[in-house]
């Protein structure tokens, strides 16, 4: 497999976010369980404030890994999707833009200046960058996909 900036690039910065973010959604993080609250108080949905992290954990996992594989065009199109939710819980729920920071004890030290909604926002960009790439491409697996079915 022959590395391009313009496959590899955007692959690697969305697996970058998304494996990073693996501890904090998986270690039950206050971060985590501030967003994840927020979002299952907000839909009335208590289920995904207690195991909405591990969902899309799980779900980052899993686009993260297609990125690199035959499949990748899957996984820009489940990034974007991701990312899609998240811009939306951001702008319309209570969440907001600007989450807070925590210290060890729980507390709020201060907050993050909407870097987690940028970094949003990018990842969102490098999926749809890589969706519409592998779609144009004649061996992209989605137009492979959409022309010929599964």
């Amino acid at each position: 497999m022959k590395f391009t900036l313009s496959k590899h690039g955007p692959s690697a910065f969305i697996a970058f976010v998304f494996i990073q973010s693996l501890f904090f959604k998986f270690s039950g993080s206050y971060e985590t369980d501030h967003i994840f609250g927020t979002l299952g108080e907000w839909s009335g949905l208590d289920w995904f404030g207690s195991a909405g992290g591990y969902v899309i954990g799980v779900a980052e996992l899993i686009a993260a890994i297609l990125l690199f594989t035959r499949f990748h065009g899957i996984g820009a199109v489940m990034s974007a999707g991701i990312m899609t939710g998240a811009i939306f819980f951001h702008l319309f729920t209570p969440l907001g833009i600007v989450m807070p920071e925590f210290n060890q004890a729980g507390e709020v030290v201060g907050d993050d200046g909407g870097l987690l909604f940028g970094m949003a926002c990018l990842v969102w960009l490098s999926g749809g960058y890589l969706t519409v790439k592998d779609i144009s491409s004649p061996a992209g697996s989605l137009r492979l996909l959409m022309t010929r079915g599964v």
